[in-house]
């Protein structure tokens, strides 16, 4: 099954379409969400996203539970997630982007934490956002301080003219 969402210049756009006006030569930011029939259809991910058209590219390296003074926050995965969630959220608005210009997420868990707090912090995150992106999650040994216990990085696409 194939969604396609509008970027927020909707106004400008024919339906169906991502497209922002300027002169007189609109630019078209086509995504696409894939989720193929005989593949389970989940409401956190998508199988995958195509993007085509007139975009900028954003990728944010790995964002982990760290705060502006460099202080650690959260001892569990559930806090640590939507910290790491927080500080995408500023580095993607760094960018001239949101949550909702995410494409991919890259999620990396240490070893024997558990998955369930950390997929609920998500979730309150996204919300009811419709068509959420792709994702991978992988458990590792360790990751770059001994405190951190989820690290999460992303790929967001927006139009060339934002």
């Amino acid at each position: 099954m194939r969604s396609r969402r509008r970027c927020r210049w909707a106004a400008w756009a024919k339906p169906g379409e991502c497209s922002r006006q300027l002169g007189t030569v609109p630019r078209v930011l086509d995504i696409v969400h894939l989720n193929p029939d005989g593949l389970p259809r989940n409401l956190a991910f998508s199988q995958a996203v195509s993007v085509a058209g007139h975009a900028r590219t954003i990728y944010v390296g790995g964002q982990n539970a760290i705060g502006a003074d460099g202080a650690v926050i959260g001892d569990d995965a559930g806090t640590q997630t939507a910290r790491a969630l927080g500080n995408l959220e500023l580095v993607l608005a760094e960018a001239g982007a949101s949550l909702d210009d995410v494409v991919s997420w890259t999620m990396q868990v240490v070893d024997g934490q558990p998955l369930g707090p950390a997929f609920a912090a998500f979730q309150q995150v996204w919300g009811t956002r419709q068509n959420p992106p792709a994702i991978s999650v992988a458990f590792v040994s360790a990751l770059a301080n001994p405190s951190f216990l989820v690290e999460i990085s992303a790929i967001a696409v927006v139009d060339a003219g934002a």
